[in-house]
This record gives structure tokens, sequence and C-alpha cells, in this order.
């Protein structure tokens, strides 16, 4: 049962997915919308559709201005599921709006699109009284609940930053925003590695996630790490959207600070560094490599122990 929460990674229950029994890929991750929104099974068996087809329709501007959908054409988007009674979205706003004015001012062409979980009208009018860009209207509970049903939203606050095709670049836009105040990687394509922070470590709950822990007091070390550990990454990546699937491990490097040592606590590891673990925290499963020197076939080895489920877990 834990390997199917891991393969969806699911964070919340309940949650319902459809999947096409032949081939064995998501048709749709929130299916508890679809019963809702559909449930005479009109539009079964309720694939995914086009960002285009689906955010289609008249945008609002907070002066009252409405433009068309049409008129994202040509642009990155970001499409901002947020409340105004979540405070941890009211905090990512603030800096949102910083970021999409650099963006603006650099000269990109980048849209956001608000799609509101707000409780009342009058809520959300004062919340997107506060932002620069468009909304999806709020009496339009069709369409923000399609939109939540094509990224299958499990929490809030979410940005999912498109390309100008409408196709994914990242659902971890929050993430991105918090780590690049000055945008200059929008827009924000995903690295096979990451280095372990304060705002990315949401992240290692989302499924099991390989983690190189180093000491970062010696220089260089957190970029040799990530330079050890990339190509087996890419090469997992890789083989996992050639089948249109999402790579079934995250990547990171950890350095030394307060927020790697509670990690360290939390999971009951040892102080060695260099460390190679892979945890899995909705398992509440670890998995441990010491030994004095990593090299990439050691990585590679270990990563492919785990995923034929060779490794025995330890618990968290």
């Amino acid at each position: 049962m834990l390997k199917l929460w891991n393969k969806y990674r699911i964070s919340n229950i309940p949650s319902l997915i459809f999947l096409d029994a032949t081939t064995g890929k998501v048709v749709c991750r929130n299916g508890l919308l679809v019963i809702r929104d559909d449930p005479e099974g009109l539009e079964f068996p309720w694939g995914p559709k086009p960002f285009r087809e689906v955010v289609a329709g008249p945008l609002l501007r907070n002066n009252g201005q409405s433009l068309e959908s049409s008129s994202l054409e040509g642009s990155h988007v970001g499409v901002y599921f947020s409340a105004h009674w979540c405070p941890p979205c009211r905090s990512l706003t603030r800096v949102l709006v910083e970021s999409y004015r650099k963006i603006k001012e650099a000269g990109q062409k980048f849209e956001i699109i608000f799609v509101s979980a707000d409780r009342s009208e009058e809520s959300f009018k004062q919340y997107f009284s506060e932002m620069p860009w468009l909304a999806v209207p709020y009496t339009d509970e069709a369409r923000r609940s399609r939109l939540n049903r094509l990224y299958g939203i499990q929490g809030i606050p979410t940005l999912i930053v498109l390309d100008p095709q409408g196709e994914v670049i990242t659902r971890q836009g929050r993430v991105e925003v918090l780590n690049d105040e000055d945008c200059r990687e929008f827009p924000w394509h995903p690295k096979p590695v990451l280095e372990l922070s304060d705002s990315n470590a949401v992240q290692l709950n989302e499924g099991p996630c390989l983690v190189l822990f180093v000491d970062s007091e010696d220089d260089g070390e957190s970029e040799a790490a990530k330079q050890l550990i990339q190509p087996i990454a890419e090469k997992i990546i890789a083989k996992y959207k050639a089948k249109e699937e999402e790579a079934p491990l995250l990547f990171f490097v950890a350095g030394e600070d307060d927020m790697t040592d509670s990690l360290r606590d939390y999971t009951n590891l040892p102080e060695a560094a260099p460390l190679l673990t892979i945890l899995d925290m909705s398992a509440r499963a670890k998995y441990v490599m010491d030994v004095e020197e990593i090299t990439p076939a050691i990585v590679e080895t270990f990563v492919n122990d785990f995923l034929a489920e060779k490794l025995k877990p330890e618990p968290i």
C-alpha cells in the first residue's frame, strides 16, 4: 500500500486517482472533484485536457477589466492556487508580487492566473486587490474546479509554471520563487539535484528522496557532491520521462546548518559526512549507505537497488 502512496505522491486523504487500465498512466489525480463536478459521468473517462481548453474564457484584472484567455498566447504562465484565509499563501503572494514585477520589467512575456480557494466572493475580492495579475472569476466555480483537477492540486499555495505551449515546466513554483528572489533562473526549469534549504525541504514529504549529506565547511564540497549525483539523477529522470511518468526519486545535497541538523535528529541519522541516504517520510523509512568514499558507482548501485526493492528499510 505504501508503494502506491509513494508512486502517486499522495499527501492528503481522501484521494481518488483514475488510471488508464491499459497503460497504467494517470488519467486524473483529483477524482473526488470529478465525482462532485460530473456525478453522471458525462465527461468520462475524464482524461486531461490542454490548458488552453480548460482555461478558456474571460479573465479579470482587479480594476474590473476583462481579458480573453487567448491573450495569454506566447507567454509563460503561472497558475496560482491560493486563498486569503491561508497564511502561507499571503506570505507567498507578497514575494510573488515582486517576482512578477521583476520578470515583467526584464521584458519577459509572463502572466499569472489566480485560481481562488477563498470561501466567499468578498474574501476573493479583498485578496485579489493585492495582485497585479489576472484571475479566473470567482463566480466561475466550474472553471476553477477544472483547473484544480487538471493539475491534481492537493494543497495551497501551489504555483504551476507553464511554457508558452501550455506544458508544465515546474509544479514547484513556490519553492523556485522563494529560492530565486531576483528571478535570474526564470522560468525555473527543474534542476536534477537540489541543495537542501528551508524553502525546498517541504519536498522531502512528497515521496522518496536521495539525500547526500556533506561537510559544507569544506570549500566546494556541496558543488562536488552535486556533480557526483547529477549524472545518475539525469539518467533516472530521463528514463521515467520517456515513459511519461514522474521520477520515483528526488535528489538533494545537504550541507551543515540548523535545518540539516534537525533533519538528522528527526530521522536519527549518524553524524558522518559524507553520508548517502534515501529518506521516505510518508513510509517513515530510511536507507543508509555509510561509507568513507562515495563514488558514482556506489550511488548508482544504491539507487538501482532501492528501485528494485532490494534494500531493507530502517524505521525513522
